[in-house]
């Protein structure tokens, strides 16, 4: 990957989008890795899929644009490196899948079975499924002048065919459409009597491709192809021209299926005659056409994942513990957490304690107020129940709703149209800034006071993704961070000044500043030769300030070490410039998704500080999210955020990278721990 030298900073930084290949290729990687069980092994075949769909849908078709301005010689030379690459990745991907993973399922006993390998028994079997449950849904499209190419949606299952002969009125109309009901499972288990003792699997496709010809009586099926058009994803709503926000992103996520189109997927086997065809019609250069080996929708193999039934080729259960010793069973929560702050490590403790303080609150008739912001909770929630229910209980409710979460926008509005038919007071934040703070603080008459009990968290409201997320969240009375809390939640709904801060950094505001302050003081005790460090752990490192002030601090001597899951356009070891600086990424069984950031400028006990925070160090979440960092104060749990968060991953020699100055990421030599495994242990003794 080229090093690009920034015209302003001269800092030696990397293509942003090419470092996100990087990181699917890690990803990837863990598909080769014998020492994991099978299925997840396809699993993470189907998490590639997955993220190259998001990747086409924002990120590529937003460089595209850019490639596309006055001036922008270089950003097409980088977009044909992107291009190049991706292909490059998406080949890699369905060579695992065919030559690796699928193999070694067969000799487990599960397979996926062609119409050329299925037995005249399990063949009959296919065609009656075929007649009766699917045939009835889908309609073929001959194209002629009154049957123009249709609409398809973005991501959508289809076939084109090549047809000889004429038609019912004797016109030799050769190209016909036929879409894919999204109603139709993808992949269906043969009956075990069919099976010989194996997992017997039949893809949709296959079925449908075995029975083309059903649909096209008195013609002949010359050619085929299943195809799949990508399309640019992100909504565009301009937030100054609209009076309902709300209203105005309802009306967008209709569009959203049929944005420009950005890539092609077809089988390798489709002729170029229809894959020219299809390029055509969507306008797309050759570039843009993936022939692959193989079905060109993966992610939907995870229905394989979870119909096989085969607990020795999945990761063993995994269940988070409640921490009974900082929140005994039966004990008010407010109790417990106005006696000390309560740290939660997960997935490796329980989310349970969250949703028990909400319910806690919801069912005390002392607690008065609620409030929360709401960035990604799910299409169900027992968060959103609780704040319904809270509302029906009498009590003041207050629900920043982020409508622009992307691909949640629509499960945001749905909520925040139940919360709002129940009397909670709904916003969306400030136009222009999304909200991406995690928070939620609950206001209880305690005597005559009133108390306040917060809950911060670098993850999201989402009782699933907390299962599968490395995060950590943070409950606390502290006076200080919990009216705090309030005055941003009182600046979200009022749109008046923030009040200064007393403990948290905020963005837009100073967390930016503060962060390149911190950082700041670390390079002048390195110029002093005193004890300078910095260890930082996010998803995704992007912004030229930050990377400047990272780069500066190691060129004074401070040791920095980035532990960075996703992009990085940071390149580490360059000769002069960044030799003091080394980036590392951990891939494993859960996404790692923490935010923590650790400063030392000095020798003394107060020379230093640490952060847990909701946001990446992107420009994005500086400048144009509401985001929060707040410090870790208390020693012991200090500590235990080092111990936890940071060493390990320093340590990992089984899931973690190293990155070198070239963009490329290596393995780390697995000859020692790893920090997720060291970690479950932990918390399982």
């Amino acid at each position: 990957m080229p090093v690009i030298k920034s015209v302003t900073q001269s800092l030696p930084l990397l293509n942003r989008e090419q470092s996100m290949l990087e990181f699917n290729r890690r990803v990837l990687a863990q598909a080769r890795r014998a020492d994991l069980p099978l299925l997840e092994r396809l699993r993470y075949i189907c998490i590639v899929s997955s993220n190259m769909d998001e990747f086409f849908e924002v990120r590529f078709s937003d460089a595209v644009e850019a490639a596309r301005g006055p001036g922008s010689g270089l950003a097409r030379t980088d977009l044909r490196a992107v291009a190049a690459e991706a292909h490059e990745l998406v080949d890699e991907q369905y060579a695992i899948f065919n030559q690796e993973v699928m193999p070694a399922l067969v000799r487990e006993g599960v397979v996926i079975l062609n119409h050329a390998e299925r037995n005249e028994a399990q063949r009959q079997w296919v065609a009656r499924y075929f007649h009766r449950d699917v045939q009835p849904l889908l309609v073929p499209l001959g194209l002629d002048p009154s049957h123009p190419f249709p609409q398809l949606l973005n991501k959508s299952l289809n076939f084109i065919i090549q047809l000889s002969g004429a038609d019912a009125f004797g016109r030799e109309n050769s190209i016909a459409i036929v879409k894919v009901p999204r109603v139709l499972p993808r992949v269906i288990r043969l009956p075990d009597r069919l099976s010989d003792g194996r997992q017997a699997f039949v893809l949709l496709t296959s079925m449908i491709r075995a029975h083309l010809a059903d649909m096209f009586p008195g013609r002949v099926v010359e050619a085929f192809s299943q195809f799949r058009v990508t399309r640019d994803s992100d909504l565009d709503v301009d937030e100054d021209d609209v009076t309902n926000l709300r209203q105005a992103l309802r009306s967008e996520l209709a569009s959203r299926h049929f944005g420009k189109a950005v890539r092609l997927e077809v089988v390798n086997t489709c002729p170029p005659v229809l894959s020219d065809f299809l390029r055509s019609q969507f306008n797309l250069p050759e570039a843009a056409l993936y022939r692959v080996n193989g079905p060109v929708n993966l992610v939907r193999l995870n229905t394989l994942i979870d119909l096989c039934q085969a607990p020795a080729l999945r990761f063993p259960p995994h269940e988070p513990m409640w921490p009974r010793q900082r929140l005994p069973r039966g004990r008010s929560m407010f109790e417990s957490i106005s006696e000390r702050d309560v740290l939660l490590h997960h997935p490796f403790e329980s989310f349970d304690p969250v949703i028990e303080l909400l319910r806690e609150a919801v069912q005390d008739p002392k607690v008065l107020a609620i409030k929360q912001t709401i960035y990604r909770t799910g299409t169900e929630s027992v968060l959103m129940e609780l704040l319904i229910e809270a509302a029906e209980r009498g009590k003041e409710v207050l629900a920043v709703v982020e409508l622009k979460a992307r691909f949640d926008e629509e499960a945001n509005i749905n909520w925040a149209e139940r919360l709002e038919a129940v009397g909670v007071q709904v916003v969306y934040g400030i136009v222009g800034l999304k909200t991406h703070a995690k928070l939620l603080l609950v206001t209880r008459k305690e005597g005559l006071r009133m108390a306040r009990y917060a809950h911060l968290s670098t993850g999201n409201y989402n009782t699933k993704t907390a299962r599968l997320y490395t995060d950590v969240g943070y409950l606390t009375a502290d006076p200080d961070i919990t009216a705090d809390a309030d005055a941003i939640f009182q600046h979200l709904a009022s749109l008046n000044p923030l009040k200064t801060p007393r403990r948290l950094l905020v963005a837009p505001f100073n967390l930016h500043s503060e962060m390149c302050a911190r950082m700041e003081r670390v390079r002048k005790a390195a110029l002093l030769g005193q004890p300078a460090r910095i260890v930082v752990k996010f998803n995704s490192l992007t912004d030229p300030g930050l990377i400047a002030a990272l780069v500066a601090a190691g060129q004074a001597g401070a040791q920095i070490d980035l532990i960075v899951r996703g992009a990085c356009m940071l390149a580490p070891g360059v000769p002069g410039q960044t030799d003091n600086i080394r980036v590392r990424s951990v891939v494993g069984r859960f996404l790692e998704h923490t935010r923590v950031l650790y400063f030392r400028w000095g020798a003394g006990e107060n020379d230093e500080a640490l952060y847990l925070s909701s946001a990446d160090w992107m420009s994005r979440n500086m400048m144009r999210r509401i985001e929060v960092a707040w410090p870790i104060r208390d020693a012991d749990m200090r500590q235990q955020v080092i111990d936890e968060c940071l060493v390990p991953y320093l340590h990992d020699r089984i899931d973690a990278w190293s990155l070198d100055a070239d963009g490329h990421y290596h393995r780390v030599d697995r000859t020692g721990p790893g920090a997720q495994q060291a970690l479950t242990r932990r918390y399982q003794d």
